[in-house]
C-alpha cells in the first residue's frame, strides 16, 4: 500500500520546488505580481478555495486521460496526464507558498499539516535509505559521468595544429 504513495510523493517531492520556482519566475510580471499579492492577502477560507479549486478542476482533465487509456489511446492519455500532473504540480506548489501563512491560521490546518510533514518526510528518508534507491543514485551517477566524458570527447574543439 505505502509504494503507490512513495511513488506519488517521489513525484510531488521531485517536481514541489522547481516547478514553484518556474511559476514564481512569472511574478516578475506587472499583473502576475499583484495576483500574487492578492492571494498573499486572502483571508484563510478563500485562501482554502484557492488552494483547492485548481486541484479539483484538474480531477474532469485526470479522468478524461483514464478515458482516453480505456478507449486505446493510452498514448495520448499518457501525455495529457503527465501534462496534467506537471501542471497542477506547478500551480499547486505555487499557491501553496503563497497560502500557507493564511492556511496555517485555521486550526485544523495547524494541527494536521505539520504531522502530515513529519510522515511524508518520514516515508521519504526510509524509501532515499532503501537499497533500490541507492541503487539507481549509483547509476544515475555513473551514467552522468560517462554522458559527461562522452560530451567531452564529442564536442571537444580541435587542437591547433601550430
Amino acid at each position: 500500500m505505502l509504494a503507490p504513495i512513495a511513488l506519488f510523493l517521489l513525484f510531488e517531492e521531485w517536481g514541489w520546488e522547481p516547478l514553484a520556482a518556474c511559476f514564481a519566475a512569472l511574478a516578475r510580471l506587472p499583473l502576475w505580481a499583484w495576483l500574487e499579492r492578492s492571494i498573499t492577502r486572502l483571508p484563510p477560507w478563500a485562501a482554502l478555495l484557492t488552494f483547492f479549486i485548481p486541484a479539483l478542476a484538474l480531477l474532469p482533465v485526470k479522468l478524461l486521460a483514464l478515458y482516453l487509456f480505456g478507449a486505446g489511446h493510452a498514448t495520448l492519455g499518457l501525455v495529457l496526464l503527465m501534462t496534467a500532473k506537471l501542471a497542477g504540480t506547478a500551480v499547486l506548489a505555487r499557491l501553496f507558498s503563497l497560502t500557507e501563512p493564511a492556511l496555517m491560521q485555521l486550526s485544523w490546518f495547524a494541527r494536521w499539516y505539520p504531522r502530515w510533514k513529519t510522515w511524508k518526510d518520514r516515508l521519504m528518508e526510509d524509501v532515499r535509505r532503501s537499497a533500490l534507491w541507492q541503487t539507481i543514485r549509483l547509476l544515475k551517477r555513473r551514467l552522468k559521468t560517462r554522458w559527461l566524458a562522452f560530451r567531452r570527447v564529442m564536442f571537444a574543439k580541435p587542437r591547433d595544429p601550430q
